[in-house]
C-alpha cells in the first residue's frame, strides 16, 4: 500500500506536532509518524514533562514534610512514592490526550509504526503488527527526538545504574544517590531528589554544574543544593561503577576516591536517534549524530527539513515548536521572521534559573559599556513574604540604553524571564522598567529595581572621564 501525502512528519514531540498542526492549518494533507502507541515523544513520556512533574510534586511533599515535623509527625516515603507515580500518571496521560485532541481537530492523519527512507521522498513504515507500507511526501520533516546518552564504560542496568528514562521508575525512594554529570539534567535531578530528602552527591567533572551558566548564578545554586543535604563535587571524573548485589553500586572515581550509594543516575546529556531513520536512502548520508540544517531548518536536501534534538542544541521544548512551524512555512513560502536572540532558556532545577539574551560575559564581549543592575529578592517585600532567596540581573547597553540580556535565578524565575522577553523583543529602553508600575507586593518589582541600580550607574562618570 502507498499513500501520497504533502507532508510527513516523523515524530510526535513538541517539534513533530507542531509541524504537523501548522502543515495542517494551511490545508495541506499531513500525516504524522510515530513509533510508539501513545503520542508526546520522549517530552511527555520520559523528559520534559514526567521531570517537571516530579520537581513540583517533590516541592509539594517537602512544604508536607516541613508541615509534619512541625508537629512531631513524619511522612512515609512510601507514601510520598506513590503520590508521585499517581500524579506523574495523571500529567502525562492528560498531556497525551491533548495532543491527541489537537492534530485530531486540525485533520492530521496518524500512523503508528517505525519510518525509515527507502528514496529522498519515499517512506517504509513498519506497523507494529509487522506490516508495511509506503508513503510518499513533498516534504518530510524529521523531528523523531532523542534518547538517554550511555558513556561506553558504564554499564547502566536500570536497577542499580539508571539513565535519566529509567530514573522515573524506580520501585522505591532511595535513601542516596549519586548523579553523575554536572548538566541540565544532572542538575534538575539532583536537586529534585535532594528536595525529596533523599541524600544526593552531584559529582561533574567541570569545576561547577552547568559551566554555561554564569558563575555568580551556579555558585548561589551549589549552596541551596547543601542547604537541602546534597554533596556537590567538581572535577570528577568517573571511572566505573562496581556493583555488589547486597551493598549496592560503589562509584569509583580518578585517581581513587570511591563513593558508595544506593541508586546511580547517569545523566550524560542526549544523543539524536537520526541513526534509524536510512538517512543514506535520502541522501543525506554521514548524517548519523545530528542534521545539519540552516537558519530555517532545511537540509542539504531541499525537501527535507529537521527540528528539535535531531538539530541539536538547544534542543528546548519551547524552540523545539518553533523550529517544526518555521520549517513547515518555509517549505511552503510562507513568511518567517529572522531568527532572534530572545528566546529564553529555563532550567528547572530548585530553585530555577532563566535567562534570555547575553548573560554578563558575552554583553561585556559585545558591548564594552555595558552596566549590570542587580536586585536580590531577598530585599524585596514579596521576598521577605514567601522567605524566598533569588537574584535578577539586567545587562544594559550604556551607549543605547537597551536591554542586552536578563538572567534571574530564584523561585519563579522561568515565569519572571519573560518580562524581560518582551521587554528586549519590543526595543524598550531601561527606562521604561522605572516608569512601569508593578503590583506590590510581586517578584517582579525586582525588574524595576535592578533598572534603578542601572540608571544610578549611569548617573556616574566612566573610569575613563573620571581619570
Amino acid at each position: 500500500m502507498t499513500r501520497h501525502v504533502d507532508v510527513a512528519v516523523i515524530g510526535s514531540g513538541p517539534a513533530g506536532v507542531s509541524a504537523a498542526s501548522t502543515a495542517a492549518g494551511i490545508g495541506k494533507r499531513t500525516v504524522l509518524i510515530e513509533r510508539e502507541k501513545a503520542l508526546g515523544g520522549a517530552c511527555v513520556h520520559h523528559g520534559t514533562i514526567p521531570s517537571k512533574t516530579l520537581r513540583e510534586t517533590a516541592l509539594e511533599l517537602r512544604r508536607a514534610r516541613t508541615h509534619f515535623e512541625r508537629r512531631g509527625l513524619s511522612l512515609e516515603p512510601s507514601y510520598a512514592l506513590d503520590y508521585m507515580r499517581e500524579r506523574l500518571g495523571r500529567v502525562v496521560e492528560a498531556n497525551a490526550n491533548d495532543i491527541r485532541a489537537q492534530l485530531a481537530a486540525r485533520g492530521v492523519e496518524r500512523l503508528h509504526g517505525h519510518a525509515r527512507f527507502v528514496s529522498p521522498h519515499a517512506l517504509e513504515i513498519t506497523h507494529q503488527c509487522g506490516e508495511t507500507e509506503l508513503v510518499r511526501a513533498d516534504v518530510i520533516v524529521l523531528a523523531v527526538g532523542s534518547r538517554p546518552r550511555l558513556p561506553q564504560e558504564l554499564a547502566i542496568d536500570h536497577e542499580h545504574v539508571l539513565d535519566s528514562d529509567s530514573i522515573l521508575s524506580l520501585a522505591y525512594l532511595p535513601s542516596s544517590l549519586a548523579v553523575l554529570g554536572g548538566g541540565v539534567i544532572g542538575a534538575e535531578y539532583a536537586t529534585i531528589f535532594a528536595a525529596l530528602g533523599v541524600r544526593v552527591t552531584l559529582l561533574s567533572r567541570d569545576k561547577r554544574p552547568l559551566p554555561f551558566v554564569e558563575e555568580e548564578i551556579t555558585t548561589r545554586l551549589v549552596r541551596r543544593f547543601e542547604a537541602m543535604g546534597g554533596r556537590y563535587r567538581g572535577n570528577a571524573r568517573c571511572q566505573r561503577v562496581d556493583i555488589d548485589e547486597i551493598d549496592g553500586p560503589t562509584v569509583i572515581l580518578e585517581g581513587g576516591d570511591t563513593l558508595r550509594t544506593d541508586k546511580v543516575l547517569v545523566a550524560a546529556g542526549r544523543v539524536s536517534n537520526v541513526d534509524k531513520l536510512h538517512l543514506d536512502a535520502a541522501g543525506l548520508g554521514g548524517e548519523s549524530t545530528t542534521l545539519v540544517v540552516d537558519a530555517n531548518c532545511r537540509s542539504r536536501v531541499p525537501h527535507i527539513y529537521g527540528a528539535g534534538d535531531v538539530i541539536g542544541a538547544p534542543g528546548l521544548a519551547s524552540t523545539s515548536m518553533e523550529q517544526g512551524r518555521r520549517a513547515v512555512c518555509h517549505a511552503f513560502g510562507l513568511p518567517v521572521t529572522a531568527a532572534n536572540d530572545t528566546i529564553p532558556i529555563g532550567i528547572y532545577t530548585i530553585p530555577e534559573i532563566a535567562r534570555v539574551g547575553c548573560d554578563e560575559a558575552t554583553a561585556r564581549r559585545r558591548d564594552a559599556t555595558t552596566l549590570v543592575g542587580r536586585a536580590t529578592f531577598q530585599r524585596m517585600a514579596r521576598g521577605h513574604i514567601l522567605g524566598a532567596e533569588g537574584l535578577l540581573k539586567l545587562m544594559v547597553s550604556r551607549a543605547t540604553r537597551q536591554i542586552l540580556g536578563v538572567s534571574v535565578f530564584g523561585d519563579g524565575a522561568i515565569e519572571l524571564v519573560h518580562v524581560g522577553q518582551v521587554a528586549m523583543a519590543g526595543g524598550m529602553a531601561v527606562d521604561r522598567l522605572v516608569e512601569s508600575t508593578f503590583n506590590f507586593p510581586t517578584l517582579a518589582e525586582a525588574y524595576r529595581t535592578a533598572a534603578l541600580d542601572v540608571l544610578e550607574q549611569m548617573t556616574q562618570r566612566p573610569r575613563s572621564q573620571a581619570a
